[in-house]
C-alpha cells in the first residue's frame, strides 16, 4: 500500500506546525548525545521554545513550541547534531543502548552506528528517504530488533522488513546503504518497506540475494530503571524522565551529571561504563534532578501522547491526566500503561500495553 500524501515527518529544518507551535525533531543516531549537546538543547528549550524536550519512540529528541526555528537550527548545527542538512530526516538509526556490553550483547554497535551515519550523509540520493524509514542495529539483545525497523542488523544477518536477507557480506554497512537505495527504487509513494508489495524480495533481488523467513520478532524489553549489569564487571544506569519529557533545566542537570547518554526508544536514558559505587552516587543525583532510577517507581512503564493543548486532535489534557493517575500509584504498573488523547494513539509502545484514553474506556 502506497501513500497518497508527502511525508511530513518533522526535523530540525522542516518543523511540524503543531497546535502549540513549531515542533522540531533532532535526530541522534544510536541515541548518542554528549553532555555539551544536552546543554545546548536544554538552553534552546528554555530560550527558544516551551521549555520541554520530548524523548521519542525512536530514541530522538524533539522541542515543542519553537519560536525561532532558524536560531534553533543554528544551535543544533553548532553542537554537531546536523552534519548534513540535506539528510537530517534520513538519519533514523536506533541501536541497542548498551552497545554489546550487556549479558546477551555480542555485537559492538557503536562504531557501526557512526559508520552508517557517515555513509548515509555521503550518499546524496539517500536524502530522499522518508522520515519514517528506520535502521536498527541490534547487539544480540533483541531490544531494538523488536521495533519492526525497515532494515535491522542482527548478529549474523540483515533483516529486510523482518525477512532475512540471504547474501554473504563482510561489512554490513555498505549492504545497509545499498538496501536503502534499493528501497528508493521500489518504494513508489510508500514510506516504509513493509508497505511495498513484495518489497523485501524486490530489495533483495537488487542486491543479488534472496529472502527467507526471518527469526521470530522478540518481545520488546520490559520497562526498566536502575542498574544494569555489564559483562565487563562495570554497570550501566537507566533513568526515566516522567512521561519521557524533560524541561530544559532537567536536561542541563543531566548534562552536569553524565559525560554522555544513550536515549532509548522506550523513552529513558542510559549512562554506561560506571562502577557500582559511581552508579549509586549518580542515581542519587538523578533522583534529585527529577528522574526515576528506582525499578519500582510509578513512573516506570507509563507513557503518554502530547495531548492538549499541544495536539489539536486530542480530547483533553493527557499529560495532566497521566500525572494525576501516577500520583495515586505506589509502585510501577505490572503491565505498561499508555495514555492517549485520540484514536491515533501516538507514541504507544509495542508489546502488551494497557491503553487509557482521556474521556474513554480502558483497553
Amino acid at each position: 500500500m502506497g501513500r497518497s500524501r508527502a511525508d511530513a515527518c518533522p526535523g530540525t529544518l522542516q518543523t511540524h506546525d503543531a497546535a502549540d507551535g513549531p515542533l522540531a525533531r533532532v535526530r541522534v543516531p544510536g541515541g548518542s548525545v554528549t553532555s555539551a549537546q544536552l546543554r545546548t538543547l536544554g538552553a534552546a528549550a528554555r530560550e527558544l521554545g516551551l521549555d520541554v524536550i520530548e524523548l521519542t519512540s525512536r530514541g530522538n529528541l524533539q522541542l515543542r513550541g519553537v519560536r525561532d526555528p532558524a536560531a534553533l537550527a543554528e544551535r543544533v548545527a553548532a553542537a554537531g547534531l546536523l552534519p548534513s542538512p540535506a539528510h537530517e530526516r534520513a538519519r533514523n538509526i536506533v541501536a541497542s543502548p548498551l552497545g554489546g556490553r550487556g549479558r546477551h550483547g555480542v555485537l559492538d554497535t557503536d562504531p557501526l552506528v557512526a559508520e552508517l551515519d557517515r555513509a548515509l550523509c555521503a550518499r546524496p540520493p539517500l536524502a530522499g528517504l522518508p522520515g519514517r524509514f528506520l535502521f536498527a542495529l541490534d547487539d544480540g539483545t533483541g531490544d531494538v530488533a523488536s521495533l519492526g525497523a525497515d532494515l535491522t542488523l542482527v548478529p549474523g544477518g540483515l533483516l529486510l522488513a523482518g525477512a532475512r536477507l540471504d547474501l554473504p557480506y563482510d561489512d554490513p554497512v555498505p549492504v545497509l546503504v545499498a538496501a536503502a537505495e534499493a528501497f528508493l527504487d521500489v518504494r513508489g509513494d510508500a514510506w516504509r518497506l513493509a508497505e511495498v508489495p513484495g518489497g523485501a524480495r524486490l530489495v533483495a533481488e537488487r542486491l543479488g540475494g534472496t529472502v527467507a523467513d526471518g527469526p521470530r520478532v522478540p518481545e520488546p524489553p520490559p520497562p526498566h530503571a536502575g542498574i544494569v549489569e555489564q559483562r565487563d564487571g562495570r554497570v550501566a544506569l537507566e533513568a526515566v524522565p516522567p512521561l519521557g519529557r524533560m524541561p530544559g533545566a532537567q536536561a542541563e542537570a543531566l548534562a552536569a551529571i553524565a559525560p554522555g547518554v544513550r536515549v532509548t526508544p522506550w523513552r529513558s536514558v542510559v549512562i554506561r561504563d560506571l562502577t557500582r559505587a559511581d552508579a549509586r552516587h549518580t542515581a542519587a543525583r538523578l533522583d534529585a534532578a527529577g528522574f526515576a532510577t528506582d525499578p519500582d517507581s510509578p513512573w516506570v512503564g507509563v507513557t503518554a501522547c502530547t495531548g492538549s493543548p499541544g495536539c489539536a486532535r486530542s480530547q483533553g489534557d493527557v499529560q495532566g491526566e497521566a500525572r494525576r493517575w501516577v500520583d495515586g500509584l505506589e509502585h510501577a504498573p505490572r503491565t505498561p500503561v499508555h495514555w492517549a488523547g485520540c484514536e491515533r494513539r501516538c507514541g504507544m509502545p509495542r508489546g502488551p500495553v494497557v491503553l487509557k484514553t482521556v474521556g474513554g474506556p480502558e483497553r
